[in-house]
């Protein structure tokens, strides 16, 4: 009865590290979203200040791409996320935000 309760504990270790490490992989998607959608806006806005301050505080790996076409801003953020340490696989992360143009 021991042995089984040894293997239940690890197990049940193993499954609550799982699900922290996918939390900490949403949590990073979630900010990721958050940042395409404040860079669209502000872009939309023409604040590229705003803007530029956004992008700085995006998260450590994360790349942000900007694109317009005719009345839109498409902002595209993509991170190969590595939550917890660089030696665990990489999660592909993408989020992505498009926005009219307000008028001048």
């Amino acid at each position: 009865m021991t042995a089984e309760f040894a293997f239940a504990s690890l197990a049940m270790v193993g499954a609550v590290v799982l699900i922290a490490w996918l939390l900490t992989a949403l949590m990073l998607l979630a900010q990721c979203q958050g940042l395409a959608a404040e860079v669209a806006r502000q872009e939309a806005r023409g604040d590229r200040r705003a803007a530029a301050d956004a992008i700085a505080d995006r998260p450590p790996g994360a790349v942000v791409h900007v694109g317009t076409a005719r009345d839109r801003v498409r902002v595209e953020v993509s991170l190969d996320a590595r939550p917890w340490a660089s030696w665990l696989p990489a999660v592909p992360l993408r989020a992505e935000a498009v926005v009219l143009r307000e008028p001048s």
